[in-house]
Formats: C-alpha cells, sequence, structure tokens
C-alpha cells in the first residue's frame, strides 16, 4: 500500500507520548489478521440457517427491513442500501424513530432484518413485537442465541464466537466487519439466486463512473432516418448527398436484402479520386466488412474497436446480424462521458 503521508511526515521522529512506527504497524496487522481470521470462522460456521434466511428474503412480497442501533445500526444501513442497489427492495428504519410512528413505514408484507451484536438491544423491543404483531418474518442477525433478539427471530444468524479487536474489548470493531460480510453475502446470494445482471445493476447506478462504464451502444445510437445508408449501385454522385445531409463522414452500403456489406469513408474517396468518381457505383468504391459492433455491446467496448488494429477509426455500424440497425459516433460515446 502506497504511503499517502508527506515526507515530512514519515521522516519525523516519534515523540514520547505517541508509539513509534513498527508499533503503529503491528497494531494494524493485528486488528486485520484479528479480523480476517473471525470471517474465516464465520464462512466456516454458515449452515442451514442462512439458506432459511436467503429463502426468507426471496419470498418477501414487500421490502426488506434493516434495523439496529449504534454501530449496528449504521450496519444496517449500509445492508438495506446494498440490497436495494442490488434489484432487492430493501429500506432502514431507525429503531428508536420506529416507536414513535415509523412503525408506519413497515408493510404487512415486509421481512424484517434486525442487527444487535448483543442480543438484548433495547430500543429493538418495539420492532420485535410489532413483526409478532404482525406475523411479519423476523430474522436476526446476533451474537448471542440466547439473546432476545435471537429467541424472538424466525431465522437467527449468529455470528461465531470473536473477540472485539479493540484492545479494551469494547469498541465494536470485529463485530460490525462480520455484520457487514454477512450483509454482503444475503446481497450478493439474493442476486445470483435472481439472475441479476450487470444491465440490472446498470438500471440503478445510472449516475457516475460506474453507471457510465455499464452503458450499453444501444443506450446511445442513433437509429431510423439518422442512419446512412445506400444500396451497392447507387452512384457515388447520390452517395455523397447522404453522406453530407447525414453529416457522420462516411454512408453505409447494404445489399438488395438490406444487409450491410460495406462503407464508403472520407478515405475511400480520397483513394479512389479520379474525374468519374460520382458516376461509379458505392460498391465500387466501398471498403467491404467494415467494423461493426451489437446493441448490446458496452460502450467501452465500442470504444476498444474504434481504436483496434492499429487504425483507428471514429464510427461504427450498429447491427443486428448484418442488418444496420443503429450507428454511433466518437463524439456520442464522448458526451456520456465513456473513456
Amino acid at each position: 500500500m502506497r504511503s499517502t503521508v508527506p515526507a515530512s511526515a514519515e521522516a519525523s521522529p516519534p515523540t514520547a507520548d505517541s508509539p513509534g512506527p513498527s508499533a503503529v504497524l503491528a497494531s494494524a496487522r493485528r486488528v486485520l489478521r484479528e479480523e480476517g481470521a473471525a470471517l474465516d470462522a464465520l464462512a466456516d460456521a454458515l449452515g442451514a440457517d442462512l439458506d432459511a434466511a436467503v429463502a426468507t428474503l426471496l419470498a418477501c412480497r414487500g421490502r426488506i427491513t434493516v434495523t439496529g442501533m449504534g454501530k449496528s445500526g449504521h450496519v444496517a444501513r449500509k445492508i438495506a442500501a446494498t440490497l436495494a442497489s442490488t434489484g432487492t427492495l430493501a429500506q432502514f428504519v431507525h429503531p428508536a424513530e420506529a416507536s414513535h410512528g415509523d412503525l408506519g413505514m413497515i408493510g404487512r408484507d415486509d421481512v424484517i432484518l434486525a442487527l444487535s451484536n448483543s442480543g438484548d438491544t433495547p430500543e429493538l423491543a418495539d420492532i420485535i413485537a410489532y413483526a409478532r404483531r404482525f406475523g411479519l418474518p423476523l430474522i436476526g442477525m446476533t451474537r448471542r442465541a440466547d439473546g432476545a433478539l435471537a429467541q424472538a427471530s424466525s431465522v437467527a444468524l449468529v455470528l461465531p464466537p470473536h473477540r472485539e479487536a479493540c484492545p479494551l474489548g469494547l469498541a465494536p470493531t470485529t463485530s460490525t466487519t462480520l455484520m457487514m460480510a454477512l450483509g454482503d453475502a444475503l446481497a450478493v446470494a439474493l442476486l445470483e439466486a435472481r439472475e441479476f445482471s450487470a444491465r440490472d445493476f446498470q438500471v440503478f447506478h445510472p449516475g457516475g463512473r460506474l453507471g457510465k462504464a455499464l452503458l450499453r451502444v444501444g443506450d446511445l445510437m442513433h437509429t431510423g432516418d439518422a442512419l446512412p445508408l445506400v444500396d451497392g449501385d447507387t452512384p457515388m454522385s447520390r452517395a455523397l448527398i447522404e453522406m453530407s445531409g447525414k453529416g457522420f463522414g462516411c454512408v453505409g452500403i447494404v445489399d438488395a436484402a438490406g444487409l450491410l456489406i460495406g462503407i464508403v469513408t472520407d478515405g475511400d474517396l480520397r483513394r479512389h479520386m479520379a474525374p468519374d468518381l460520382v458516376q461509379r457505383p458505392a460498391a465500387a468504391v466501398m471498403t467491404r466488412d467494415p467494423r461493426t459492433v451489437a446493441p448490446a455491446t458496452l460502450a467501452v467496448e465500442a470504444l476498444h474497436v474504434m481504436n483496434a488494429g492499429g487504425r483507428p477509426i471514429t464510427s461504427l455500424f450498429v447491427v443486428d446480424g448484418r442488418r444496420p440497425v443503429g450507428f454511433i459516433h466518437m463524439h456520442d460515446l464522448l458526451r456520456a462521458g465513456v473513456d
């Protein structure tokens, strides 16, 4: 890992009140190794309860309501966000706010996923009672099988024995790491069970770099009358009008069946420059078998196709089989932020 600490700070000797670099590294490594060992133990401990939890979540006809107090609440928020971004309707409800009206956010078709390291968090009492009153499935994530949360749960996900990485054994560290990882495991299991695709993921992440990386050619391409197309027998005088009128600097050539057989670009015009150019048929001037992409191609892959082979080009016909259905220019990709 590259340090971002200024050189002057790295060179400064430790004071009498601060640990030396070796002590800092030893502490950090101890924390990571202890939490890593706890994660290994969690993976080994998973069994039928996890299957039951995933089956309960898959059967949910409403939302997954995730709740927790304190540090468990922060983890619960993240789990709810991860579920929502991977195709599972989910929300976070604060247990204290639930006692003051937010219980109304929990629907009759919801499943409740409650987090509590101790298993006896008093603020969860009203949500647990609400689940019992209306017969809502309750999945508890906790360290204690004998705690109130586990005892009240339809399915209890009990964390394996562990100690907090905090040297005092008090600050939630290992416990929150285990809950976070177990939440990720639930979300990914649901994602895979639902066959959630990268295309689905892009729908929930339209903004930012991730959304741009998942854009498809079909999202950006020109279609219909915007396509510059002529058949192979068209004289170049008319092909040039089509080429100039559509403004893409090229024209696609199709056969009698409407299938793309070639393309005429500015480079082709220069290579065939002669007094009779405008009388020649487009098929005699075209470059055969041009590079193409399909509508489902990722936009970033289309950019790679444009730059491949040592001969960069600036545009591509989009084809279904060999039939042109769209056209995409490098400027379309750049405007969309694809790079």
